[in-house]
């Protein structure tokens, strides 16, 4: 099963008629993201990142930009040296 088909089985179980399915390159920008989110930030940071994506979009934020902008965020973590550690 591809996670195209598996996203049309969650749509259904949810019944999220009248939302458009997903298509390769969306699954593939949420996943870019949740890796971002991941090495970034932390393992957990990214389904937790994910969801809030979904719930932008659910409110009407562009899934491209909004997508975009937390990688640009995560990505911004990732390059911060850790707590207590100085250049």
């Amino acid at each position: 099963m591809t996670l195209v088909e598996w996203s049309e089985l969650v749509r259904a179980e949810l019944e999220l008629a009248g939302t458009d399915p997903l298509q390769k390159p969306d699954v593939d920008r949420i996943l870019d993201l949740a890796r971002d989110a991941a090495h970034s930030v932390a393992r957990p940071a990214a389904p937790l990142t994910t969801y809030l994506l979904g719930v932008a979009v659910g409110r009407g934020a562009d899934p491209q930009a909004a997508a975009a902008a937390l990688s640009r965020l995560a990505l911004a973590q990732g390059e911060e040296p850790p707590q207590g550690q100085e250049n």
